[in-house]
């Protein structure tokens, strides 16, 4: 008996297109929302990656201009009034409020320190929101997809049971295939919530470094700024 059901259950094909196919049409959609998120996360991450690289490049250029003994104005003016580079737009965001801080005698408006370093403070808030865009898509793929793949495993086993009901049959000719389509949703939700919590811990990571090198940048800026005011 036991050799007869093997011999049926080696004729079905268990392959990914054959089992979708077989498979009840609420296991269907799981299946199809998980390879979306799947896909969905991915692109999140290359874009991300590429965005973190570029940003550390242009904040490694930036720092070598800044550094290099250059002026500040000359620098202010190089860079012009619509800066490129993320770590420019911060230091842009501190020479405009340095400048608009000037009257006309050259003498500058009381409180513009303050002002320097709020102007400065936004910049960096609104270049990490950008930065940050999109790591919520991966924590939410990540803790649930494993939840929406579960529910289309409970789903597709509910079904299989029924069919063992209907036929009064449980050998595995049976159960095998109706089991093996309710994981195949189990499978693919770990496939998807893998990669994006393990690239989201990495890339919420890259950003932290990214914007607290920027917010280290917009502090010593002022201090610059604060010791010319001084002088």
């Amino acid at each position: 008996m036991e050799a007869e059901a093997l011999a049926v259950v080696s004729e079905f094909d268990f392959s990914f297109w054959s089992l979708f196919a077989r498979a009840t049409l609420t296991v269907k959609l799981v299946i199809i929302i998980l390879i979306v998120c799947s896909f969905w996360a991915w692109s999140i991450i290359v874009q991300r990656s590429v965005v973190y690289k570029k940003a550390k490049w242009e904040a490694n250029r930036f720092d070598r201009a800044f550094w290099s003994g250059q002026p500040l104005d000359e620098l202010y003016e190089k860079i012009g009034a619509e800066p490129k580079g993320r770590s420019e737009r911060i230091f842009t965001a501190g020479m405009m409020e340095w400048d608009r801080s000037h009257r006309s005698d050259g003498r500058l408006i009381a409180g513009v320190q303050s002002r320097i370093e709020r102007s400065m403070n936004v910049a960096v808030i609104r270049e990490a929101e950008s930065l940050q865009s999109g790591l919520s898509v991966l924590a939410t793929v990540g803790s649930t997809a494993p939840f929406i793949g579960l529910f289309g495993t409970v789903w597709g086993i509910m079904n299989a049971f029924i069919e063992i009901a209907a036929q009064q049959n449980t050998n595995l000719a049976v159960v095998a295939p109706g089991i093996a389509e309710a994981l195949l949703a189990t499978g693919l939700g770990l496939l998807a919530a893998i990669p994006a919590v393990v690239f989201y811990n990495k890339l919420s990571s890259d950003s932290e470094r990214i914007i607290a090198r920027y917010e280290s940048f917009a502090d010593e800026f002022a201090t610059i700024l604060s010791r010319q005011l001084d002088d």
